[in-house]
């Protein structure tokens, strides 16, 4: 017999003897009590893994740092500057207000600015229910500037767990560090409103990899408003507005449809979708820069009252008449912005009916 075959022969003989092949047909025959205790620990070594991953993304992530030893002086000029990004660009007092959702795009209920607890439940599209907080010197009132400025700029509470990213920290914390004192500042100004808001309370698996979520910022410092277009992008980015007009899975921003519109929202009455503000002809190639600011400040004429609504008619969770409170400079950089990102073919059905 050749060496090699008789290496070969050997082996089987001792495989034979070992159990793992039966003999009268000389065929490999694996015991099957072998294979289920190579699976029950293989399963095992796998629920070990996850159980190890997951106890250290819940016990040692977030890791963003402790909060800043920072205190942020209140000037007339911070709180104006803050007044105007909070309730205008970035739009916190969106959120973190109470909305009237029977009138067209879900306007302010006067008097709630900033008390918190607005809802945002599984039936809408969450990963559990969300609650906005209320942000006035009652909410705030133990938290310390630096814990306000690592929530807005990194995603950490002031316990050091992680917010949901329905606050969109990942584009905060990219702005102007001055930018976000004066938030801070115009917050701090907010008359005090006693509202205690439940928790949040994501469901699992979103309860542990929201944990990953937040991250150090990388503060950028203010374009020149003369740079119109850098300008534009700045703000673009403090709206957030690629967050809301692009396609979504599982609350992440697929990548490529980015300002292309699609993104789907559950109302009573429907699914609505955002608009495509690409400058493709399915977007906004037909707006002329004076037609896309007009589309803004209309909301803010004096005549514009909203449409009051059934629950099964068309809105939009779009708060235009906060948008509208830009100045037109600003609205005109975001344009001037926006023709430059990618052109996007995607013509966007803006609302389906619920059946039934």
């Amino acid at each position: 017999m050749p060496p090699f075959g008789g290496i070969v022969y050997e082996g089987i003989q001792k495989f034979k003897k070992r159990g793992i092949f039966s003999s009268p047909a000389e065929k490999p025959v694996i015991s099957m009590k072998k294979i289920r205790k190579a699976l029950v620990w293989f399963v095992s070594a796998i629920v070990v893994i996850v159980a190890v991953a997951a106890s250290y993304i819940s016990f040692f992530l977030p890791n963003v740092g402790k909060a800043p030893d920072l205190k942020v002086e209140a000037t007339p000029a911070r709180i104006e500057r803050g007044k105007y990004i909070a309730n205008s660009v970035a739009v916190c007092i969106d959120c973190h207000s109470t909305r009237d959702w029977s009138l067209y795009s879900g306007p302010l209920v006067e008097g709630t600015e900033g008390k918190g607890g607005e809802k945002f439940p599984p039936q809408f599209g969450f990963p559990g229910t969300f609650y906005a907080r209320n942000i006035t010197p009652y909410g705030l009132h133990s938290w310390t500037d630096g814990e306000i400025f690592r929530a807005i700029t990194s995603g950490v509470s002031k316990d050091g767990t992680a917010l949901f990213p329905l606050m969109p920290y990942q584009h905060y914390g990219k702005i102007d560090q001055e930018d976000v004192y004066s938030i801070i500042a115009y917050i701090r100004s907010l008359a005090e409103q006693k509202n205690d808001v439940p928790r949040s309370k994501a469901d699992f698996p979103v309860n542990i990899l929201m944990h990953l979520a937040p991250a150090k910022p990388a503060f950028t410092q203010k374009p020149p408003e003369s740079d119109s277009i850098k300008y534009g992008g700045y703000l673009v980015n403090m709206a957030s507005c690629v967050e809301c007009h692009s396609k979504a899975d599982k609350g992440e921003v697929v990548k490529g449809t980015e300002f292309g519109g699609g993104r789907e929202f559950l109302f009573a009455g429907g699914t609505v979708r955002s608009v495509n503000i690409t400058s493709d002809a399915t977007g906004i190639a037909h707006l002329s820069r004076e037609q896309f600011i007009n589309r803004f400040k209309a909301y803010r004429d004096s005549s514009y009252r909203p449409a009051k609504l059934s629950p099964t008619d068309f809105n939009t969770p779009m708060p235009w008449i906060m948008y509208a409170g830009m100045k037109p400079s600003d609205l005109a950089a975001i344009y001037a912005y926006l023709k430059t990102v990618k052109p996007i073919q995607n013509k966007v059905e803006k609302f389906t009916p619920k059946k039934g």
